[in-house]
């Protein structure tokens, strides 16, 4: 049903501005590595996400380092994912000469119930037809390319070191020439071969046998996956890929969801809105764990909630908006000034000093994916003791602090204000508290919350609307609007068909769509007023207009979004309202939960052709 709209993504990236984020991502559930159309690894960190860089050319150009197959002019390129899986294949195709280059990242379950997950990159040349030829570029460059990486061939494997202010080493296997290989040298391919970086040296050295068997068992792996995923009638495509993209995005060791896998990818080509991605929001993995919920992926759910519990030893300690994935509480931010920056825009930032911001929003959308662990696992007694422990600090920690301004949902790092969407999820945190109560304990606390509840609610009606502008405000006493404010819907704070519900809608259709896009707000910010397209917002804005009746128009700008994603159907977390080009970081989980939140919505209601 929908391969016409991806033969007309596909035509409609190669027509655009050819400067994209056209990446394919492979990973294991440790880390990540995104390649680029041509095969190029541009962008690796190794042992995990949140690693330095072995290959970083995304983040400079010249110094970053890659791993690249490069063949002469005459070979075109394609590159999909094989059916129902995580594993890229990249085809390279003459008149004459045919071979694919298969990527993946291994992870299959051993026979102990564990996952085998090393921190290995695994790429295969498989020969079609022909002798086809063609040169390797492997240039890691470790620990953010700071230092001299050297190269060295040994007996059976090149390493790479790196002994700068960080000593580094990274590993490549394979069955090539390797002096051949690590000088460029052009190669002929006469039969299938294999290239395997590693981080840790290997115990037993990797051969052509074994690699196809992690080849066979990761595809298993992915193909179960899905199989565990229900079938949608329509966009079941884009469904799947968001959802093993989000599920790429989870760290196995810890639980943590990451907002996106990589750093410093601009907002706006240029300026310095360049942000590290590799960490967990509270907010973000929340919504996250809640989607692949409903798609049945209970583990995700489960490590998660373990891993919000191990974040709070004490019942007075206060949460963050985020943490590392290992739980690390202080991320210090500072920038690599050796590095020039996607295409040229820096700084080049790792660590977040968001870290810590004051967000009155992160405990309403905590509680709600509490709320929906307890109600649809309603038979796990002792986690949900942990859990009530939580929900009630949680319900202490709003009391005392939901009239006080904060930095909101869009992290302004200035003045705080008094945000709707934090006041918003104030309302939440102690809504789903009151309803946690009465499946767990038959109600005993939820009668001293009830005020509480009301008390947020008439707040936010009696501040947050603007008679003039007919809608709900980005704050208190301002003038502007927020795509965040059509959220109040979707959790329950107001019913889709309210009059002031829809004037809100429409209001923001009016001032902040764009070239079928829509702006997070208007309104300056700590680096000025913004100039690209935050992703869910408008997947936010096309749930709303589901909700309000306008089915029809809804998925009309649904199937337009769409066709902005890149060749594989990824999306990062902005898009140029102009040119249509990716922005920000990438993947982002944000822009595929809400991806499959609206798919989900035109399954349950038929808007006809």
């Amino acid at each position: 049903l929908h391969y016409p709209l991806r033969r007309q993504r596909q035509m409609c990236i190669r027509d655009r501005n050819k400067k994209n984020l056209n990446y394919g991502i492979i990973g294991n559930c440790k880390s990540s590595a995104l390649i680029k159309e041509d095969s190029a690894i541009d962008w690796c960190c190794l042992p995990q996400f949140d690693s330095p860089s072995v290959f970083g050319k995304i983040l400079d150009d010249k110094i970053g380092g890659q791993f690249k197959i490069e063949c002469d002019p005459s070979f075109s390129i394609n590159q999909e994912y094989f059916k129902n899986t995580c594993i890229l294949v990249t085809k390279f195709q003459s008149k004459d000469h045919e071979f694919h280059l298969i990527d993946f990242m291994p992870r299959y379950q051993k026979d102990s119930s564990n996952y085998y997950a090393p921190p290995e990159i695994t790429r295969i040349l498989k020969l079609v037809k022909g002798r086809p030829s063609f040169r390797v570029l492997y240039d890691p460059r470790l620990e953010y390319a700071l230092g001299e990486t050297k190269n060295y061939v040994k007996e059976d494997f090149v390493v790479s070191v790196v002994d700068a202010d960080h000593y580094d080493t990274l590993y490549l296997y394979t069955d090539l020439d390797k002096r051949e290989l690590l000088s460029g040298a052009k190669m002929i391919l006469t039969k299938d071969h294999f290239m395997t970086v590693s981080y840790n040296e290997k115990i037993e050295l990797p051969n052509t046998e074994f690699i196809q068997y992690e080849f066979e068992m990761t595809k298993v792996y992915w193909l179960n996956w899905c199989n565990k995923t229900p079938s949608f009638k329509i966009y079941n495509h884009e469904v799947l890929r968001s959802a093993m993209t989000l599920k790429l995005l989870t760290f196995e060791k810890s639980g943590a969801v990451l907002a996106a896998a990589t750093t410093s990818i601009p907002e706006t080509i240029g300026e310095t809105r360049n942000w590290d991605y590799r960490f967990c929001w509270i907010r973000d993995a929340s919504m996250v764990i809640k989607v692949i919920a409903k798609l049945g992926h209970v583990k995700i759910v489960e490590n998660f909630i373990r891993y919000i519990i191990d974040l709070i030893p004490d019942k007075n300690e206060k949460f963050q908006i985020m943490y590392g994935i290992n739980g690390e509480k202080i991320l210090t931010e500072k920038t690599l000034d050796h590095l020039a920056g996607y295409e040229g825009s820096k700084p080049v930032r790792v660590g977040n000093a968001a870290f810590f911001q004051k967000q009155n929003d992160i405990y309403g959308i905590l509680m709600d994916v509490i709320h929906y662990q307890i109600e649809k696992f309603s038979d796990n007694k002792e986690r949900h003791e942990e859990l009530w422990t939580i929900v009630k600090s949680i319900v202490w920690v709003v009391n005392n602090n939901w009239k006080l301004a904060d930095k909101g949902i869009w992290e302004f790092r200035n003045n705080d204000q008094h945000f709707t969407f934090s006041k918003l999820l104030c309302w939440v945190a102690v809504d789903r508290a009151i309803k946690i109560s009465y499946l767990i304990q038959g109600g005993k606390s939820a009668n001293k919350w009830v005020r509480l509840r009301d008390e947020i609610h008439k707040d936010i009606m009696g501040n947050s609307w603007n008679e003039e502008k007919q809608s709900f405000m980005q704050s208190y006493g301002s003038d502007h609007l927020d795509a965040s404010v059509l959220l109040m819907e979707y959790y329950g704070f107001i019913e889709a068909k309210n009059p002031k519900y829809v004037k809100t809608v429409k209001a923001i259709e009016k001032e902040l769509m764009h070239e079928d896009l829509l702006f997070r707000y208007k309104n300056d910010d700590d680096f000025g007023t913004p100039s690209s397209s935050f992703t869910v917002c408008s997947f936010w804005f096309i749930n709303s207009l589901y909700k309000i009746g306008e089915e029809k128009k809804s998925k009309e700008l649904f199937d337009k979004l769409l066709g902005f994603s890149n060749h594989l159907g990824l999306f990062s977390e902005d898009i140029d309202f102009k040119t249509k080009r990716l922005l920000g970081n990438f993947p982002q989980a944000y822009s595929h939960l809400a991806l499959i939140d609206n798919a989900m919505n035109f399954n349950s209601f038929s808007v006809g052709d």
